[in-house]
């Protein structure tokens, strides 16, 4: 029983680690998400102001 226990106590460290690694990833790809989609938006705003100054000009 003594080394069950044992066995189970030394799965915690690399869970640990591997649940703030799969944060961190988390955190990166929904920051890199948020980013993409704020550039498609300004990218539109600024073919649309392009558009606009070619149909006046």
């Amino acid at each position: 029983m003594n080394d069950f226990v044992a066995a189970l106590l030394s799965l915690v460290p690399p869970l640990f680690v591997g649940g703030i690694f799969w944060i961190v990833m988390r955190a990166i790809v929904k920051a890199d998400s948020k980013e993409r989609d704020t550039y498609s938006k300004i990218e539109a705003e600024e073919r649309a102001k392009l558009e606009k100054s070619k149909k006046k000009g």
